[in-house]
């Protein structure tokens, strides 16, 4: 297997996130996030006025996005 084959088997590779936490803070403004995208350059996160409000910019360069706004109330 070349170098080639190796790296694309870790980038298809599926690992699980954790679970946001109240620490989890919107890097727009600061609330509690409930949304964590993973860009190849890193991770962002949002809460959910800001993670809807960037998500069709976001979601096709994303690696994986993680969506959790169903614990809001």
């Amino acid at each position: 297997m070349d170098k080639t084959e190796s790296n694309l088997e870790v980038t298809e590779e599926t690992t699980e996130l954790p679970a946001l936490t109240a620490a989890d803070r919107c890097d727009i403004c600061g609330a509690q996030a409930f949304i964590r995208v993973v860009l190849a350059t890193g991770d962002l996160v949002f809460c959910g006025h800001h993670g809807t409000a960037n998500k069709d910019k976001l979601k096709p360069i994303a690696i994986s996005w993680q969506d959790e706004t169903s614990k809001l109330s």
